[in-house]
């Protein structure tokens, strides 16, 4: 792993290196969008403080040191040199904000959730195990106001005051993820991402789903949530392999 001098002097090193190795792996995931599209992790107890991408820079070239270091409660954050972008100010501080309970999040407007997102009736039925995992654990945000800024964000983050509600199918917008680690909001933003291709996918076919019981789908949802060590696994495995390759994600 590459380390550079200055880094040395920034904080939160490791998370930095976590967020930083998913930009690139959702850039390989083809899950991004041009230079928009962003993440963030919270860093500090109350959740106000945090990590995120700088602005309209390409998730593919994103390092650990790019990451600005940024103050939710600060009012003057958009006027400061190397200031982020408008939006992805609006809805993350917005969330960071109001949600201490949603330590990281991942906004993407990946083509599969997007799809979903458009749909008149954006719920995403429990067909398999991986649309089973988000069972009662997603909000269907129906009132897509324009770009996310501050009154947007403050929007959003009303509606997702529930910890146990980790998506937020964006209607109109694509998908918001959270969670309570870099490894595990990543985890669930492939896996939710791959749910709604398979659902999209399905609906194609054009023929009656086979959709399981709410009693099953509860279950097979907690038992994921259970099961051990599988976003931490995850996100060690896709570090290995930028390791391997000498990726510079981590300078």
């Amino acid at each position: 792993m590459l380390q550079t001098a200055h880094s040395e002097n920034l904080t939160h090193w490791s998370e930095r290196t976590d967020l930083a190795a998913t930009f690139r792996w959702t850039a390989r995931l083809n899950m991004h969008e041009a230079v928009a599209n962003h993440f963030s992790l919270a860093v500090n107890d109350d959740g106000t403080q945090f990590l995120m991408n700088p602005n309209q820079m390409h998730f593919s070239r994103i390092r650990a040191s790019d990451l600005l270091l940024l103050d939710a409660n600060d009012p003057d954050t958009l006027d400061r040199p190397g200031a982020p972008d408008p939006t992805a100010w609006g809805l993350h501080g917005s969330v960071h904000r109001r949600c201490p309970h949603h330590r990281c999040l991942m906004h993407v407007h990946s083509i599969h959730s997007t799809v979903l997102a458009c749909l008149a009736d954006s719920t995403l039925p429990p067909i398999d195990q991986n649309t089973a995992t988000f069972f009662n654990r997603y909000v269907v945000d129906e009132h897509f106001g324009g770009l996310a800024f501050d009154e947007e964000g403050e929007r959003c983050a009303a509606a997702l005051q529930d910890p146990k509600k980790k998506v937020m199918i964006m209607g109109n917008h694509g998908v918001l993820v959270m969670g309570d680690s870099v490894a595990d909001t990543f985890n669930r933003l492939y896996y939710f991402e791959r749910a709604a291709e398979t659902y999209i996918r399905a609906l194609q076919c054009n023929v009656p789903l086979r959709v399981l019981s709410d009693e099953i789908a509860e279950k097979t949802a907690r038992e994921l949530e259970d099961y051990p060590d599988q976003a931490d696994r995850h996100l060690a495995e896709l570090k290995a392999i930028l390791d391997h390759e000498n990726d510079d994600y981590a300078s």
